[in-house]
C-alpha cells in the first residue's frame, strides 16, 4: 500500500477515543453497543439454561441499599446453592445488583460499569432508592427511575428487600433466563441513543470519551 492511501485511510479513520490524554485511551471503548441474535432455538435453550445456573454478579451498593447483600453470602443462605457467586471486576460478571438510591455521581459509574460487562448480562434494581428514588424521590441530588438509564430486568422492592426477598429475586431472574425473556442488552442497544440522551442530561462532566452518537 501506498504511503498517500495510508495517510488517507488514517483520515478517515475515528481515532479511538480522541481527545483523551494517551494514558487513557485504553481505557475505555468509543464504539456503540451493537444487538446479538440468539443462536438456533434447541442451542439457545441450553445456553439459558447454563446461564441460569451461573449468575456471577457485581454488586453496586451506594448506601444501606447493599447491607443485606451481605448474609446472602453467609452459611444461613448460602446464595452460592443457587449458583451465585461475588465478582470484583465488570468484566467477570454478568449480573450487574444496583442496591441504594443513585446520585448524579454515582450514575455515572453506574453506566460506565453496565457498559465493561460483557454480555449476556442482566440487572436488578435492589430497594425503592434505586427503583423510584424512595425517601429521596424529590432530592436534588438523585435519580428517580434507574430504567430510563440502563435496562432493569428485576425489581426488588423494599426498603430494604431482606435475604428472602433477594433470594425470590434471583429465582425470578433464573426463570426469566431461562426463558429467554431477559433481553436488556439488546434493549440497550436498540434503544442506545434514548438512554444515551437520558444520561447526558443529567451527567456533565463524563471523565470519559466523548460520545458523538
Amino acid at each position: 500500500m501506498k504511503e498517500k492511501d495510508i495517510k488517507i485511510i488514517e483520515k478517515e479513520m475515528k481515532l479511538a477515543n480522541e481527545g483523551l490524554p494517551e494514558m487513557e485511551r485504553d481505557l475505555f471503548a468509543d464504539d456503540r453497543p451493537s444487538r446479538i441474535e440468539p443462536l438456533n432455538k434447541y442451542l439457545e435453550q441450553f445456553l439459558n439454561w447454563a446461564r441460569a445456573r451461573s449468575l456471577w454478579i457485581l454488586a453496586y451498593g451506594t448506601g444501606c441499599g447493599a447491607i443485606e447483600l451481605r448474609p446472602l453470602m453467609t452459611a444461613r443462605f448460602d446464595a452460592f446453592r443457587y449458583g451465585i457467586a461475588g465478582r470484583p471486576t465488570p468484566r467477570q460478571a454478568n449480573v450487574f445488583i444496583i442496591g441504594g438510591y443513585a446520585s448524579l455521581k454515582t450514575i455515572k459509574r453506574i453506566v460506565r460499569s453496565y457498559e465493561q460487562m460483557q454480555g449476556p448480562k442482566y440487572v436488578i434494581a435492589l430497594g425503592s432508592c434505586t427503583i423510584n428514588g424512595g425517601m429521596y424521590y424529590d432530592s436534588y441530588n438523585t435519580i428517580n427511575r434507574i430504567d430510563y438509564y440502563i435496562p432493569v430486568d428485576i425489581y426488588v422492592t423494599g426498603c430494604m428487600p431482606r435475604p428472602e426477598s433477594l433470594i425470590a429475586g434471583f429465582n425470578g431472574l433464573k426463570k426469566k433466563i431461562q426463558a429467554g425473556q431477559c433481553d436488556g442488552m439488546n434493549k440497550y442497544a436498540d434503544n442506545f441513543d434514548w438512554y444515551k440522551a437520558n444520561q447526558k442530561q443529567i451527567i456533565k462532566d463524563w471523565n470519559m470519551p466523548d460520545y458523538n452518537w
